[in-house]
């Protein structure tokens, strides 16, 4: 049986009286699943997240998470802008097997050397979900991380993390239904 590496129940969070998102929710991801997580703006896919990393508090319900990484939509936000890729990368991440995945997501050495605003979008977002991987998480959070992404450049990438299932779950916000449909073991449609 696989193990849990996400479980939320009874969730309720809301960020006044009249704007309630959450009211008994709850949701469970098992390592080697990919759940998305899809509707439209405003209806709490990202405040999901947020209260995932504890940076909001839920109101009730509780949440428990293996050890995770995440990918954000803004690669840009996501990196410091006066130390390398590499830098950033080896501060949270073994860098072991890096070499790997860096051709398998089209990335070359010299990206890694690079700062921030010196790649395209797509490759810092490569970036990005290479410093996730390297992590090992248990837990792999990804808010829209294809959106900086050419479509033959959104498959591929999702064909890698797929394929590093093994020995981690994935949490998977995204507004792409085909994408979601692609990937996911379960779609979760939030209204």
């Amino acid at each position: 049986m696989n193990r849990k590496v996400l479980s939320i129940e009874g969730l309720a969070f809301g960020y006044s009286h009249d704007a309630i998102l959450f009211e008994d929710f709850s949701l469970s991801l098992n390592q080697g699943e990919i759940k998305a997580i899809v509707g439209p703006s405003g209806v709490g896919k990202s405040t999901l997240f947020e209260l995932i990393l504890g940076r909001l508090r839920p109101h009730s319900g509780s949440i428990r998470t293996e050890s995770f990484s995440q990918v954000f939509q803004d690669p840009y936000s996501s990196f410091h802008p006066t130390y390398t890729i590499r830098n950033q990368i080896s501060e949270v991440a073994p860098m072991k097997g890096y070499a790997e995945l860096l051709g398998q997501m089209g990335l070359e050495e010299s990206h890694l050397d690079a700062l921030a605003h010196n790649l395209s979008g797509g490759q810092l977002q490569r970036c990005s979900i290479l410093r996730a991987l390297l992590m090992n998480p248990r837990l792999l959070l990804l808010d829209e991380p294809t959106s900086a992404l050419d479509n033959l450049n959104q498959l591929d990438i999702m064909k890698l993390i797929v394929d590093h299932l093994e020995g981690m779950g994935v949490l998977l916000i995204t507004h792409d239904r085909h994408l979601a449909q692609w990937c996911a073991d379960e779609i979760v449609t939030l209204a």
